[in-house]
Formats: structure tokens, C-alpha cells, sequence
């Protein structure tokens, strides 16, 4: 029973993926629009949905090294894993904008996390308290609002005339429900995969390491890919940098409200490898595009560092 649960939740994936980048793509061009600030504020926002009842739920029952381990292994396999597979499949283009100001605030904050983490501003106890968290989700706010008033308008098409005279009504419905049915069957999968997992004795450590941080990134996964195929990748690009931010800032911030997070658990080298992951993105990311080889490099640095972790 749990393989066809299993099959039907990637279908449910797929479908959901789709349903909710085309609605995302009809939105941004009826409203003008760009397709990274709808990839950030909607598709990011919405497909990390996951991590946030996941860390949530970690804060709820004390466990803080889930809230914080499921966000820093996230955010390393969103970028190594899914922005360097997308780009394997397709070249994926990176605007001025976002060198300039997105991924360097995923850079900022992902080193601002590993700063409060180890309580680098006072030196006492380890913890993310509920004054960084405060910090953490006025910086949310702020990237919101900032994304929203700065972002280009997106040029209109000749072709894309019947898009934008479309009912926006029915392209929300395709959002909030695709939405619904991916983390839905996210959820699903993750919860069959563990009882197949356990069912061939795989040890608990080696099922979260790779079934819950990766699991509850599979919407970002099949937005990210489903967005490519739709030649959409400032798009993917947007789901990912967004999802990230999303993780740090509003995520860690509402978790760190329920109970002071402890990273106990959580090495400086993860910290380190999360903060590396942005900046390889910028880096490799200064002529404009991320090609397919330079995909394959993070890619196979997520393997590296998942074979180091399993070792």
C-alpha cells in the first residue's frame, strides 16, 4: 500500500508543481509583474510551506535542532540540489537585481543565522532567542515590501495578450490549489518514504538526513523544474533564493517566538557549507547566467557533502 501512496504522491507533485507555476505565470503577466518576484513572494513562499510545520512542529516540542537542522539542510540542498540540477537541465539566467541585492541578502542572512546560532553578539548560552527572532521577521517584512516596490514591470508580448485579458480569479484558484495538492502530497511521500525506509532498516539518522531535509524540499524541487520546462528559470531561480530567505527570516523567526532554538546539534561546517552554497551562487552567477557545467558543479558538491554527512 505505502508504494502506491508513494507513486500517487509524486503524481500529485507533478500536477501540483504544474498548476501552480502556470498560475504563477499568468498572474505575473496580467499584473506585469517579474517572474523572480513572483518565483520569491509566491512560488518560494508557498512551496516552503513544508519546513515551516516541520520546523514548527520541532519548536512546539522542544526538539530546536529539528527546527534549525531542517532549515540550514534545506536551504544547502534548495541551492546544491535542486538549483544545480535545474540548471543541468537548463541554463538558468540571473538578472543584475539579483546580484546585486537577493542572493546577497541570502548570503547576509545565512551568515547573520550562524552569528545569532552561536551568540556572537553576547557570548552566553547558544540559542536564537526571541529578540533574533523579531530581527529575523522585521528583515522578512522589509524583503517583501522591497521586492514588491523595486521589482522592473515585466514587458508585455504580442502573444501574451489572451494570457493577461484571462480571469485572474482562475489563475489564483491555480496557485492556492496546485499549492494544496503539492505540499499535500509532499507530506504523503515523506510520510511513506520514512515506513519503506524503516521497513528496510535504514537507521533514523540516515532517514532524516535523507528523507525529511530533502523531502520537505520537493516542492521547491518540482516548482524549480516545472518553472524550467515552462522557460521560466528567473523563475526557479526566484523559488529557491525566496525559499531560502522565507526559511531564515520568517521560519526561524516564528519558530524562535514558540521557544529559544538551540544549534546544539548543528556543526559550523553545516553553517559554513549553507553560507558557501550562496556564495558559489554569486559567484558563478556574475556573467549572467548559471550554465549546465557550472550546475554540475553544485550538484555534485550536494552529493559530496550528503556522502559526507551519511559517512
Amino acid at each position: 500500500m505505502e508504494y502506491l501512496i508513494l507513486i500517487v504522491s509524486l503524481v500529485g507533485i507533478v500536477l501540483g508543481a504544474d498548476w501552480l507555476v502556470g498560475g504563477s505565470v499568468q498572474i505575473a503577466r496580467r499584473f506585469k509583474v517579474s517572474d523572480f518576484v513572483i518565483g520569491a513572494a509566491i512560488v518560494g513562499v508557498g512551496t516552503s510551506a513544508p519546513e515551516l510545520m516541520v520546523s514548527l512542529m520541532g519548536a512546539v516540542q522542544g526538539n530546536s535542532d529539528v527546527a534549525l537542522g531542517n532549515v540550514v539542510g534545506s536551504n544547502i540542498f534548495n541551492v546544491l540540489g535542486i538549483l544545480g540540477a535545474t540548471a543541468i537541465c537548463f541554463p538558468i539566467k540571473i538578472d543584475k537585481a539579483n546580484l546585486k541585492f537577493d542572493i546577497p541578502l541570502c548570503i547576509f542572512l545565512s551568515v547573520l543565522l550562524m552569528l545569532l546560532a552561536f551568540n556572537f553578539f553576547n557570548g552566553s548560552v547558544t540559542v536564537v532567542g526571541r529578540i533574533d527572532g523579531l530581527i529575523l521577521i522585521g528583515i522578512f517584512a522589509w524583503y517583501m515590501w522591497r521586492s514588491f516596490k523595486g521589482q522592473k514591470k515585466q514587458e508585455t508580448k504580442p502573444e501574451e495578450i489572451q494570457t493577461q485579458t484571462g480571469s485572474v480569479w482562475i489563475a489564483i484558484l491555480k496557485v492556492v490549489g496546485g499549492l494544496a495538492v503539492l505540499v499535500t502530497s509532499c507530506d504523503f511521500f515523506v510520510d511513506n518514504a520514512i515506513k519503506i525506509a524503516r521497513s528496510w532498516n535504514m537507521s533514523e539518522a540516515a532517514i532524516s538526513i535523507t528523507l525529511i531535509a530533502c523531502g520537505t524540499s520537493l516542492p521547491e524541487l518540482a516548482a524549480s523544474i516545472t518553472a524550467a520546462l515552462k522557460k521560466n528559470t528567473e523563475m526557479a531561480l526566484g523559488n529557491i533564493i525566496g525559499s531560502n530567505i522565507f526559511n531564515i527570516s520568517l521560519i526561524l523567526g516564528i519558530c524562535s517566538q514558540v521557544c529559544p532554538l538551540s544549534s546544539a546539534g548543528i556543526t559550523v561546517f553545516d553553517y559554513c557549507v549553507m553560507i558557501a552554497a550562496a556564495v558559489l551562487t554569486l559567484f558563478l552567477g556574475l556573467d549572467g547566467k548559471i550554465n549546465r557545467w557550472e550546475g554540475l558543479i553544485m550538484f555534485t558538491a550536494f552529493v559530496g557533502y550528503s556522502i559526507y554527512l551519511l559517512g
